[in-house]
């Protein structure tokens, strides 16, 4: 029997709170181990209680964070996506940013193949539908993070990550009649689409990429970074950056259109007027923002962060160096090279927070995608969470063994008369 202190232990959300209602059997032959826990979470998140609910996800991201269920996805990963999508149709705020960390952790954790395609196409419309109707701002932001890991793992084909791209976009760039007018997102949502975007971006072959689309990007991205929030400018340089990277300037006319008018063999020095006219207005802008003074409300930190980053921005597009990072994994470091690895590797590591070193180790889809190769460890260092789960005299793990052995022993005493059977020992 799992106590409400061994509950409260799992807990991510509500530490101190426990699962209502679910009532969990005593261990007969099996040793309680992470895929059981998970099977018990899983039956929470039936109940009808949405608390039940919310502790159940959060215990669920606690196991997915803190160890590669490879088992689990194998055979039960449709059902959890299931009940998560649920949550997202009918949960409160909290429940439905919970149940989009956990599908997007459940496509991380499956890696690309058929699991993370059916996630994909499984959960694109539920989250189209979800952006469509709510206006609260966490679940917008939930919704796209969701959105984007999703994509970024099952997307196979350029089309896939284009559909969510504009899904995105048009949150925070709607295109709309002439006599309708959009509510202006806030600062936080245009950051985060404009990230997330960028981070699809990067899976993209920019030759399958719509010409319009790219024209109205540029002028979009260029809008952004004269606007009054840091991060959406920080956002929209880093976009930038990665276009450039791309060479995606040089391949907007091909032979598709620009302004209404086909693009044709005497329309290359228009094209090229065009192209230079934007590249050079958001290097000035860039210029100005690598050196601007600190104005009112603004922290010395972010401050600083800013004129790094259009620095590094600025010194890309008139030299062509693009920055070089390192990011400590355990005692190895992760080296990226280009604006393309540095905003897949800062997304993931956002996303995964507390699981990003253990996923770093032990997730092979995160290895290909970095060409990560871990040090091989004689000695496996757990976390402090998977202690508490499992070295601990009071946890789950030994409480059941306990119960166990006690089960066996005096099973034995009764066939031998009251004698311990000496060869029962703990197995």
């Amino acid at each position: 029997m799992l106590d409400s202190d061994d509950l409260a232990s799992l807990s991510l959300a509500s530490p101190t709170k426990r699962f209502d209602n679910v009532i969990y059997s005593g261990v007969e032959d099996v040793l309680v181990d992470r895929e059981s826990l998970l099977d018990q979470y899983l039956d929470a998140l039936y109940e009808k209680r949405g608390s039940t609910r919310e502790n159940a996800l959060a215990s669920t991201i606690e196991v997915f964070n803190n160890s590669i269920q490879h088992e689990f996805i194998e055979h039960k990963f449709a059902t959890l996506l299931h009940q998560c999508l649920n949550s997202i149709k009918k949960g409160s705020p909290k429940e439905v940013a919970l149940a989009c960390h956990a599908i997007g952790l459940l496509s991380l954790t499956a890696g690309s193949g058929e699991k993370a395609r059916e996630i994909l196409e499984e959960s694109v419309s539920p989250i189209s539908e979800a952006l469509k109707s709510t206006f609260e701002t966490s679940i917008i932001l939930s919704l796209l993070a969701c959105l984007a890991v999703i994509t970024f793992v099952g997307g196979e084909e350029t089309e896939h990550a284009e559909k969510s791209m504009q899904i995105m976009w048009q949150i925070a760039h709607p295109k709309l009649g002439s006599n309708v007018v959009a509510a202006k997102p806030p600062a936080s949502v245009i950051s985060t689409v404009v990230t997330a975007w960028s981070f699809l971006l990067t899976t993209v072959d920019e030759r399958a990429l719509n010409p319009r689309s790219w024209q109205d990007s540029l002028s979009f991205l260029s809008t952004l970074l004269d606007k009054n929030d840091r991060s959406v400018r920080i956002a929209a340089g880093e976009a930038l950056a990665l276009i450039f990277e791309m060479g995606s300037l040089e391949k907007f006319c091909g032979e598709s259109k620009v302004s209404g008018h086909t693009c044709i063999e005497g329309d290359g020095s228009r094209k090229t007027m065009y192209i230079n006219g934007l590249k050079t207005k958001a290097n000035n802008q860039m210029k100005d923002l690598s050196a601007e003074a600190g104005g009112r409300g603004s922290t010395k930190k972010d401050l600083i962060n800013q004129r790094n980053k259009f620095h590094d921005i600025v010194d890309f597009l008139e030299n062509g160096h693009a920055p070089e990072t390192s990011t400590k994994i355990g005692r190895e470091l992760l080296h990226t090279s280009s604006w393309s690895q540095m905003i897949q590797l800062n997304f993931l590591k956002h996303f995964l927070a507390g699981g990003f070193v253990k996923h770093m180790h032990e997730n092979p889809f995160l290895h290909d995608v970095f060409d990560f190769t871990p040090e091989i460890k004689l000695d496996h260092h757990m976390s402090a969470v998977e202690k508490r789960m499992y070295k601990s005299p009071n946890s789950v793990l030994n409480k059941a063994r306990a119960q166990l052995l006690n089960k066996q022993r005096t099973i034995s005493m009764e066939k031998h008369g009251g004698y311990y059977a000496v060869g029962l020992v703990d197995a």
